[in-house]
């Protein structure tokens, strides 16, 4: 048996320790930024519009949002609007009201949808009684509109469903926000309308340097 000697040990026991600590460190920090990040629900139902839907998405995640995509019924795989088939995240079986925003994306018959679910037009309420943010571009809007949550507020959506943005004060923007509740006005708005909501979701900051390295 080698006869090592003990400073070489206590040398060795110091080195395990302090690579212990660097794993648990790490780990803790995994841990933290993971509890802190921001959570997004997008709601996809049958002709929802793909362009509005997937740049939201796509922007949250390049800022660092978790981004749950959900589908309205059993079926995982929703439709849009021009036949691109896209598998969710969740189906309806997920619990949407553990998030931070909740995003409605346009399209028809997409809009349609998501003002007859009942799972999405009690999430819409809830966001908003708690004070989270909601967003809803094109013709989703309306269902804001009809849910009575634009009551005195500032909105957008696509020309011709200004009518039904009851009590809001319609502003034909590209994009539109009023407290916690952003709106967009079409599919060639999906991008400014994703940046807004990730700079009301994370900061300012956050949002200029995704826009930048999209060259925005």
């Amino acid at each position: 048996m080698v006869d090592v000697p003990k400073k070489l040990l206590e040398s060795r026991n110091i080195n395990l320790a302090f690579r212990a600590a660097c794993v648990n460190f790490a780990d803790y920090v995994i841990k933290i930024k993971y509890e802190n990040m921001k959570k997004a629900i997008v709601f996809l139902a049958e002709g929802f519009e793909e362009i509005e839907a997937l740049t939201v998405v796509d922007v949250l995640r390049r800022g660092g949002v978790e981004v749950t995509t959900m589908s309205l019924t059993e079926d995982p795989y929703v439709d849009g609007a021009h036949g691109i088939e896209v598998l969710c995240d969740a189906d309806n079986e997920y619990d949407p009201t553990d998030a931070d925003l909740v995003v409605l994306p346009g399209g028809l018959p997409g809009a349609d949808n998501l003002r007859a679910s009942d799972l999405v037009c009690d999430t819409v309420k809830k966001y908003v009684v708690e004070g989270k943010l909601v967003g809803a571009i094109c013709a989703a809007p309306y269902v804001l509109g009809e849910l009575g949550v634009l009551q005195g507020k500032k909105a957008t959506c696509y020309p011709g469903f200004e009518g039904k943005l009851v009590g809001a004060d319609y502003t034909a923007l590209r994009v539109e926000r009023d407290g916690n509740i952003i709106t967009g006005n079409g599919p060639s708005s999906a991008l400014p309308f994703a940046l807004a909501l990730l700079a009301a979701l994370t900061d300012e900051q956050n949002a200029r340097k995704v826009a930048d390295g999209m060259l925005c």
